[in-house]
């Protein structure tokens, strides 16, 4: 596969084009995501996938515009009114952290401009208003992972839980829903913990933990940053459970966690696991066709969360785009307004990491096929249960 390139003005780093060849019907989608800075262990793989995305959507030539908000919200803010002020693009896709996310909100609703995220926390789209109509999210909710890891704490005779997570939107969306589910399901929480995506030590943090006892410890953390507490956990010679996010779907978090992270559980969309799943898994065949064509270009056991998730933008607007295409022509208002509708009335769509039903009150539209427990064994994702 070979692109055109042109040059942008850079507004962090390097940034670039993936460019079609002209045609009058052009589609353009701009993207911006963390290739640099504390979460560009999510942002790499995120745009490898994006490089595999055709060059064409519903017979249109498209143009991809990726920009690099170096994990910062004042540079995600400005790359996305760039695309949207300066380069009218057609849709935004978007980033992939939570900060960053709930930042870029009011420019989408500004501009009219659908905004398809990949970072996770249910507050990018809940509650549903004004501000949140235009914007739309690929990754699980913190609340849908939530509920089966409780589950499988509740299953596994944990009675007591401990809690470290990051000290902004993603660690406190993810506080907020698994401590609900927490009490529902009988789970006591003992302690809880805030750190941040770039401190050095969370030796205070962990010693709290540790001196409540609880059965296990949750990290809502993401990528490498959330190494640090296990490794800390494992440093101080913690013997019970311990959990992770949907987050840690990266192949720098097993190479950074090595020994330490073995044996850990975390819940995942099914195409991260795609090669363990069992063969009656509804999503198996989905999740392998988009893993083939990612090794075949990447190598093998390269494929990740957020790979499968730029994938599965990729899908849902590319499903959506004949639909608009009926009402308008890309690169109008109308033409955004119609593929906002097509996107928000997205029926039994089928992506690597489930199978997405939207409506105007829910703009993710997964159900419990999306998500399943996995377990890092032998330094590699592999399925553990749940997700049939």
């Amino acid at each position: 596969m070979s692109f055109c390139l042109r040059r942008l003005p850079a507004l962090v780093g390097a940034s670039f084009v993936m460019l079609a060849a002209p045609a009058f019907s052009q589609i353009k989608v701009g993207v911006t995501i963390s290739s640099t800075g504390p979460a560009a262990a999510i942002g790499i793989p995120t745009k490898n996938a994006m490089l595999l995305w055709p060059k064409e959507i519903a017979g249109q030539k498209a143009e991809y515009i990726i920009l690099d908000d170096g994990s910062d919200v004042t540079n995600a803010t400005r790359n996305m009114r760039k695309l949207t002020a300066e380069e009218k693009v057609d849709v935004v896709v978007g980033p992939v952290t939570t900060p960053n996310a709930l930042a870029m909100l009011d420019i989408a609703a500004e501009s009219e401009t659908p905004m398809v995220a990949l970072a996770a926390s249910s507050a990018i789209v809940e509650p549903m208003d004004a501000r949140r109509a235009w914007a739309f999210k690929i990754p699980q909710n913190d609340s849908h992972m939530a509920t089966i890891i409780t589950q499988h704490m509740s299953d596994n005779g944990v009675k007591t839980v401990g809690f470290i997570g990051f000290a902004d939107a993603y660690g406190e969306g993810w506080w907020r829903e698994f401590s609900k589910l927490a009490e529902l399901r009988k789970l006591k929480v003992v302690a809880s913990e805030r750190y941040a995506r770039t401190d050095t030590s969370v030796t205070g943090q962990i010693l709290k933990l540790m001196s409540a006892q609880p059965d296990a410890i949750l990290v809502a953390g993401s990528a490498t940053p959330a190494v640090l507490p296990q490794k800390t956990l494992v440093e101080r010679g913690y013997k019970g459970r311990i959990y992770q996010t949907h987050g840690i779907g990266t192949l720098d978090f097993l190479r950074v966690g090595g020994k330490d992270v073995e044996g850990t559980f975390f819940p995942s969309g099914p195409g991260v696991v795609a090669k363990t799943l069992p063969s009656t898994n509804p999503i198996k065949k989905t999740a392998m066709d988009f893993l083939q064509r990612y090794e075949a270009a990447y190598g093998p056991d390269t494929m990740t969360q957020f790979s499968a998730d730029a994938w599965g933008a990729y899908l849902l607007i590319a499903n959506a785009v004949p639909q608009a295409l009926k009402t308008a022509k890309p690169g109008t208002r109308e033409f955004r307004a119609a593929l906002r509708t097509a996107i928000e009335n997205t029926r039994n769509l089928m992506v690597p990491q489930g199978v997405i039903s939207m409506s105007p009150k829910d703009h993710v539209g997964l159900d419990q096929r999306s998500r399943v427990m996995g377990r890092i064994v032998g330094n590699k994702f592999t399925y553990a249960y749940g997700g049939e």
